[in-house]
């Protein structure tokens, strides 16, 4: 099982980002608010990771804190949560927020997320309600900041990367394209973009 890396980051490309460790490149999917804290391409990264091995795929989830990592672990626990969906949930919404969500038992939160029904978000209060206690503590200092760093690319190439992006985490791509086209601004990069579209339907 693969339980870190480190390397260099080669490419990122939400939710997904290519890292280098000794000549090998890995494919390593993060939930948004972890992928907002990676560096620049070319430079060092350390991630912690999950390995989810399926039928057709093998698959590594990516995370900058342990906390995050053992949060997720915890939701793929939930009778129909796999880790796509437990993906999208932690990029829809950080940690700490979910952890909120579940403790005040706010169903109409949690359905605003890809994937997530009426039924899903009363199973993820139900199962995770206990569970989530022991995380509340651990999660306060965990605040993910975005570096919104040189923007190069044109904002059509920004604005489709982004919609692709969401679509990764479940949205259907019509919905994609209409969240993002109301939300995009001129100085944005794909990562503030994608960040601000999440937002924006919480």
């Amino acid at each position: 099982m693969i339980g870190r890396l480190r390397g260099i980051i080669i490419e990122k490309q939400p939710p997904k980002v290519l890292i280098e460790v000794g000549g090998v490149g890995y494919e390593v999917f993060m939930p948004m608010t972890c992928f907002y804290e990676l560096p620049d391409n070319g430079k060092e990264v350390i991630v912690l990771t999950h390995f989810a091995v399926r039928e057709d795929a093998q698959v590594l989830y990516g995370f900058n804190h342990e906390q995050e990592r053992e949060l997720f672990r915890e939701l793929i626990k939930v009778n129909g949560v796999g880790p796509k969906l437990a993906l999208a949930i932690l990029s829809g919404m950080s940690a700490a927020q979910f952890i909120n969500a579940v403790e005040q038992g706010e169903i109409k939160t949690l359905v605003k997320l890809p994937g997530v029904g009426t039924k899903t978000a009363e199973r993820l209060i139900v199962e995770m309600k206990d569970r989530v206690k022991r995380f509340g503590e651990e999660l306060s200092n965990v605040n993910p900041a975005i570096d919104i760093g040189d923007i190069k690319k044109s904002s059509n190439q920004i604005e489709s990367e982004a919609v692709s992006g969401l679509i990764a985490l479940g949205y259907k791509p019509q919905e994609a394209s209409r969240i993002i086209s109301k939300v995009i601004r001129p100085e944005m990069d794909c990562e503030m973009l994608i960040r601000e579209a999440l937002k924006s339907v919480l």
